[in-house]
């Protein structure tokens, strides 16, 4: 397993569209995908539970990937998050 905290940088953040294609991105993945926020964590391949975070610009989140292509799945949803 694998884990990265990173600041949201987009705009508005992780609302509708950008939230649909964080969900589309995670689940052309293998690795089991999760998304902390404060204390609550939930699937990231989970349209319903990201949008239950209420991710905004700025926010504060840890990304947790565990599977066979947990490296590459973690790079690439750290960078799509972190776009400014």
């Amino acid at each position: 397993m694998v884990e990265k905290t990173v600041v949201i940088g987009l705009h508005p953040g992780l609302q509708a569209r950008p939230a649909a294609e964080f969900v589309q991105r995670a689940n052309s993945y293998a690795s089991e995908l999760f998304i902390e926020k404060g204390n609550k964590r939930v699937n990231a391949k989970s349209i319903m539970g990201l949008m239950s975070l209420a991710i905004t610009n700025g926010d504060e989140i840890t990304l947790l990937v565990d599977g066979s292509d947990e490296d590459v799945a973690l790079k690439e949803l750290t960078t799509y998050v972190e776009n400014k």
